[in-house]
Order: C-alpha cells, then structure tokens, then sequence
C-alpha cells in the first residue's frame, strides 16, 4: 500500500482563524480506513471548524490537509465525489417528499436517474422511512429527518462519512435508531468521522477519540484506555464532605476533584475505592459507580458552563 492511501485523513498542523480569534490551533491527527473516529470537546473548542476544513465548506488559514491521499488544496473536485457530509442543521428541502430530497441531491453527483431512483428507495427502506417516501418532509418528527439527512449523504456510495452532531435534539428512542444504522455501515468498511456532545455516543461508536479545547488537542486514544488514564475505574462521589474525608483523601494522594459542595474521588481497582472511601466515609450522601468518559471530558476541559 502506498503511503499516501493509508490514511482517509491525514492532518498536519491545521489552523484557522475568524477575524483574529484562533479557532484552530495546530492540529494534526490520521484517520485510518474503516476506522469510526471521533471529535470532542466543550463549544467552541473547533471541532466544526476542523471538519469543515475536510469537507472544503471551510478554507484552512495553514497547515497541510489530504483526503484519500489527495491535497484539498488542488484535488477538491475529485474528494468531494468521495465523501458524504451529515451536517449539524436540517437543510432538507421542505417543497419536497422525502424521495424527491435524495432524487434531487444525487444530481450534484452527476448518478444516472434510474441509478438514482434504485439507490433512493434502498436508502430509505436502510433508514425505515420507505413507507413514507411521497411525504413532505414538513411532516417528518425530528428522528425521521435526521435518518433521511444521513440518507441523504450516502446517496454517493461515499467512502467516508462526516457527521457533525449527528443526533442532537433526538429522543432516545430516535437516536438508538441512528445509531444502529451508523454501526451497520461501519460494520460494513465505511470510514466515519463524527462529532458528539454526547459521550455515551462517542463510547458506542468510537474505536478512537480526540478531545479537543481551545482550538488544541488533548488527548488521543480508545474510549476505554483514556478512561482508564484520566479517571481510573471505580468514582465516588460525595455530597457536602466533611474534613475528615477531605483530610484523608488529601493524605492518601486520591485523584480527585474538589467542587463547591461536592467532591469526586478516582481510583484504580487495585485501590480499592469503594471499600476504603465508601465504607469509611459514605452516608445517604454518597454515589457510588464506575468511571464513565464523561469524567474524562469533564476533567480535561472543566466544570464551567460555555456560550
């Protein structure tokens, strides 16, 4: 394999600014075929602005940036026809059925229309929605629309799929849908990059995740071994402490976070927290549970709210 076709992405030192404010800050990263990878991070930390650099909605202010071994500076046209793009809001067309939506985008594709007609309805019977194909997509709940958003984006037989946010605003029912779906695709070869705010997302999906803040990258690596490192295996969690635990846990070198009224003690299994900390310390106050990446997010980028 050459080397420039052993990565779909390959990102060396990207940056892009807005007016003077740094949104992305040297960022280099690989994605690799058939690899679900994600982006994470508070808002305004730059993932949007980093993929959208990839799908060219964006243009990089430097850095170096190659899709399917193709520079997106020179070769746009040809890693367009590649890639499809589930975006972040709903620009269906509302003057259409939800055929008519995958019809008319596959024209930007240049796909034969009886091609075209065959992949649409296979699309639509992939994301449960065949049986309403002649609607407007008006009447569409939420979850319907964004099942057809990302139908929509595989009308080109993409060989990478770039989700931002791609359930946001779902119910749970709505976005297990999405998820299943994402899972057989992924089962299937595709290579995918997404964005998330939702952690439990980012652990079912993800074989990879980069946390991002600031325009920087944190940390880099599988769900399972980042939580392992920031956050341990077992949490603790007590309400309103009192000195004796703060005293203990500060003698015995605990990871932990000190909040306003509570406070959020990490350990390793070999610590044994919960027979130590929970035992000796834990009233009606007091949670007990494993450690989730949710801890790792919040402990990398802070507790603070953000605009």
């Amino acid at each position: 394999m050459a080397e420039n076709e052993r990565y779909i992405i390959r990102a060396t030192d990207l940056r892009k600014k807005f007016n003077g404010f740094t949104a992305v800050d040297g960022v280099s990263f690989h994605l690799v075929p058939g690899e679900c990878l994600g982006l994470l991070g508070p808002n305004g930390a730059g993932k949007t602005s980093t993929i959208r650099m990839i799908y060219g909605f964006s243009p990089m202010a430097s850095g170096r940036l190659e899709v399917f071994g193709l520079d997106v500076n020179t070769r746009w046209r040809q890693i367009k026809a590649r890639i499809g793009v589930c975006q972040q809001e709903n620009n269906l067309d509302p003057d259409l059925s939800v055929l008519q939506n995958l019809e008319i985008f596959a024209r930007y594709f240049n796909i034969r229309r009886k091609e075209t007609r065959d992949r649409a309805l296979q699309l639509l019977k992939f994301i449960a929605l065949e049986s309403r194909k002649d609607d407007k997509v008006t009447s569409l709940s939420g979850g319907m629309m964004r099942r057809l958003v990302l139908a929509r984006a595989l009308i080109n037989n993409p060989e990478l799929l770039i989700l931002d946010e791609p359930t946001t605003g779902l119910d749970p029912q709505s976005r297990h849908q999405v998820w299943e779906r994402l899972e057989l695709l992924q089962a299937n070869g595709l290579s995918i990059l997404l964005t998330t705010h939702y952690m439990d997302e980012a652990s079912r999906l993800c074989e990879r995740l980069i946390i991002m803040d600031h325009g920087k990258i944190l940390v880099e690596g599988k769900p399972a071994d980042l939580i392992r490192s920031h956050a341990g295996d077992h949490v603790v969690e007590i309400v309103n402490p009192g000195r004796d635990v703060k005293e203990f846990v500060n003698a015995h070198s605990f990871l932990h976070d000190a909040l306003d009224h509570r406070m959020i003690i990490y350990g390793l299994e070999a610590d044994k927290l919960f027979d130590v900390i929970g035992d000796k310390f834990c009233r009606e106050t007091c949670i007990k549970r494993l450690a989730t990446l949710e801890d790792v997010f919040l402990r990398l980028t802070g507790r603070e709210l953000r605009e």
